[in-house]
């Protein structure tokens, strides 16, 4: 099992790098809609909404249907989170893009049990540092269209052994419409606070499954509603970078004038 070893450096100059030249070079918009910081419950036995604090432990369950999914949750979470945040990425990827651990990636090698079990472990050791943890449960890169969404039991697991911790379901919507670089639109559902060890393992993996699969459905039903690559109330991650369309169209009037 490979642990995270966060590198204040390398973080400041690998945000820049990955908002200015990987991000914004390849993709015209990202956007957010929801909050990662969101809004719960006064632990107090009050009944208002107050702000997350930065040391609330969180674990964000998202699809996984891009080799960019890292990076983008990476940017969002930079740009609009004041929690510290971590990344629970598979063993063989991470061996191979290292430089992912100094950012908070750590491993998880679903063909050993050990693994498995040093893995949750560690991120039990995470949340109660009052860090915050990415997860895909469902194990694999798949479209964004393949249903049903099924998660592995890990993540029943992990709020199982830390009933605390506070679930958010997050959906990314990868496209391309009206341009020719594609966008994408992030959405953050509200948080979700249970009495997990009430629940079996597997339970609460199925029922995060579906809620996942709903969020998503509804989140790409909005976008075709829309006719456009993000959601009317979403916030921009990037300065939207011009299609060729676009500068092509601003080409063309100036030579008009």
């Amino acid at each position: 099992m490979i642990r995270a070893v966060k590198s204040n450096a390398f973080d400041r100059v690998f945000s820049l790098y990955n908002h200015y030249y990987l991000l914004r070079r390849r993709f015209r918009s990202f956007t957010l809609s929801g909050s990662l910081d969101p809004q719960i419950m006064d632990g107090n036995g009050g009944s208002q909404m107050v702000s997350m604090a930065p040391d609330q432990p969180v674990v964000y369950f998202m699809n996984h249907s891009s080799w960019w999914d890292g990076l983008l949750l990476y940017h969002a979470a930079k740009q609009t989170s004041r929690g510290d945040h971590y990344v629970m990425m598979e063993e063989r990827q991470l061996r191979q893009y290292a430089f992912f651990r100094k950012l908070g990636a750590y491993s998880i090698n679903k063909d050993s049990a050990s693994g498995v079990r040093a893995s949750l472990q560690y991120t039990n050791e995470l949340l109660a540092a009052g860090k915050r943890v990415w997860i895909f449960p469902q194990g694999e890169i798949l479209h964004q269209e393949a249903r049903p969404i099924q998660f592995r039991p890990g993540i029943g697991l992990i709020l199982r052994r830390f009933p605390q911790a506070i679930a958010v379901p997050v959906t990314l919507c990868h496209g391309m419409v009206q341009h020719d670089l594609p966008e994408i639109s992030m959405q953050a559902g509200p948080p979700i606070m249970e009495d997990w060890k009430a629940w079996k393992s597997e339970e609460i993996a199925q029922r995060l499954g579906r809620m996942l699969e709903q969020q998503l459905d509804h989140h790409r039903t909005e976008l075709i509603r829309l006719g456009q690559g993000s959601l009317t109330d979403a916030q921009p991650l990037i300065r939207g970078t011009r299609s060729t369309s676009e500068k092509y169209n601003e080409a063309r009037k100036r030579v008009n004038r």
